[in-house]
């Protein structure tokens, strides 16, 4: 007697990796479409990617059953399965968005730097390879489900399954970047980007739009359109797929107040930088740096600081310009109401200062 796979292979695997298709997609609109105004979520983008492929490899160790044996498809080939692609797929894109992330937890340490500049010098062939793993790992989820079309309900079983999947994959992978951006903006308290997260939801609409466009037209071809006013519980949870999962959020986002509201992001209300950092400098001080000098934390930072890195890391090439721990680590200078000169311990993560001097 056939055993199903249980909702929990279809949870960790199938939506654990569609989960992360936010990793790829973001990565290559900023490294190769050149889309640097989203260059700020990368590394978001790419750490959500690299938990959820962790989260999947840890939850296929236990569905195997016998997980000491994982070590098989790298030795036994049989290249007409696919779940070996599955596998392969799995194990080099993991590998690949280890050494994407490794240059961030990387600049912390001197030790390392000789090996981040050199993975820095390699992102761009990382990122192809990154896009290249997980479309056909995307995609390849979908060709499981070409080997049992009697499991399957006409409506769902497809010879485009690959196809299909990939495009969900790419919507949720979106959607996904917009949700985590406005949680963790939540979760530490700062301004979530909307007009940046604006642009995804944008493209997600479109995205959903070929969805639509594609399930519906394989119907067509298919000659299974009429299944859609047929009998039986899986015609009215196909209906609930297509308006819960596609038609709804394309509505909304054609909606300009909604797709540019925090509200219809999903967004909470960030608190000022002194609401809970009031000990991160002297009330009243003055904040200096060379000859420019600002009222307060957030107005050095969003007015002077970032935007003369941004505008060098453009120039130069190198995006981690705009962290400020990179130039100042000897300090910076602070002048209190009173005129009371001040210095950081460091810039980075500082928050005490020493006596007046």
């Amino acid at each position: 007697m056939p055993v199903p796979w249980g909702l929990w292979v279809g949870f960790d695997v199938m939506g654990g990796v569609a989960l992360a298709a936010g990793g790829f997609i973001i990565t290559a609109t900023v490294y190769i479409f050149k889309l640097e105004r989203y260059h700020t979520i990368v590394r978001s983008a790419v750490l959500t990617a690299f938990l959820g492929y962790v989260a999947v490899a840890v939850g296929l160790l236990f569905d195997l059953g016998l997980p000491w044996n994982i070590w098989h498809v790298i030795v036994f080939w049989n290249p007409h399965s696919p779940l070996f692609e599955v596998g392969w797929c799995v194990m080099l894109y993991l590998t690949v968005l280890s050494l994407e992330f490794f240059p961030v937890p990387a600049e912390e340490f001197s030790a390392l730097a000789r090996i981040r500049r050199f993975l820095i010098q390699w992102r761009l062939p990382l990122v192809i390879a990154g896009i290249g793993l997980s479309i056909l790992h995307q995609s390849s989820l979908g060709s499981l489900f070409l080997i049992m079309p009697y499991r399957l309900h006409p409506l769902w079983y497809s010879p485009i399954l690959p196809v299909i999947f990939l495009v969900s994959a790419i919507g949720l992978g979106l959607f996904t970047v917009i949700f985590e951006s406005h949680f963790t903006a939540y979760l530490y308290r700062r301004k979530p980007e909307t007009e940046l997260l604006a642009g995804l939801g944008g493209a997600a609409r479109w995205v959903l739009i070929l969805y639509l466009l594609v399930r519906l037209g394989d119907l067509v071809l298919r000659g299974q359109i009429g299944a859609l006013v047929g009998r039986g519980w899986q015609v009215p949870m196909f209906w609930f797929e297509l308006a819960l999962m596609a038609v709804v959020p394309t509505a909304l986002l054609f909606v300009p107040a909604v797709r540019r509201s925090q509200s219809g992001q999903w967004a909470a209300a960030a608190k000022d930088c002194s609401a809970c950092h009031k000990d991160l400098f002297p009330a009243g001080a003055l904040i200096q740096v060379k000859q420019y000098r600002a009222v307060g934390y957030a107005q050095a930072m969003h007015q002077l600081c970032l935007g003369c890195h941004v505008r060098a890391a453009r120039q130069k090439g190198k995006p981690d310009l705009a962290r400020c721990a990179n130039c100042h680590k000897e300090g910076i200078d602070i002048v209190d109401a009173k005129g009371f000169s001040y210095r950081t311990r460091e810039l980075a993560g500082a928050r005490s200062v020493l006596p007046p001097y």
